[in-house]
């Protein structure tokens, strides 16, 4: 599992650009993140269109927003990780600030690392 803790520039509402820009790539017939789950006001699921797993948003405080990215197969984990920096690199590089990414060990990465470890 990644958290992500994404610290928007000045003045800039992030979570509530990103919820709305993926609205209107995918409204547009585009895009690799669809919206899943019941709508809220300041959460949302994503997932890919080709990976498994899930990124779970959530507003922070500050107008950060905090990302969570699980999958259940470890290659997919870090596609989705890769897929996630790059949107928001093409459609918000100019409104964050920083991105500061924390690996946390999750039940997948242990039995892939467990299999290299007895081999």
């Amino acid at each position: 599992m990644k958290l992500l803790q994404i610290t928007p520039r000045a003045g800039t509402r992030l979570y509530g650009a990103m919820v709305k820009k993926q609205a209107e790539i995918h409204r547009a017939g585009r895009g690799t993140f669809l919206l899943t789950g019941r709508k809220r006001a300041k959460a949302a699921r994503w997932s890919h269109v080709r990976y498994k797993g899930a990124i779970d948003l959530a507003a922070g405080e500050a107008d950060a927003v905090a990302a969570k990215i699980r999958s259940p197969e470890v290659g997919d984990e870090t596609r989705l990780l890769s897929s996630f920096l790059g949107w928001l690199d093409r459609h918000f590089g100019d409104s964050v600030s920083a991105v500061n990414i924390q690996y946390q060990p999750s039940a997948a990465r242990r039995r892939h690392l467990g299999a290299h470890r007895s081999g």
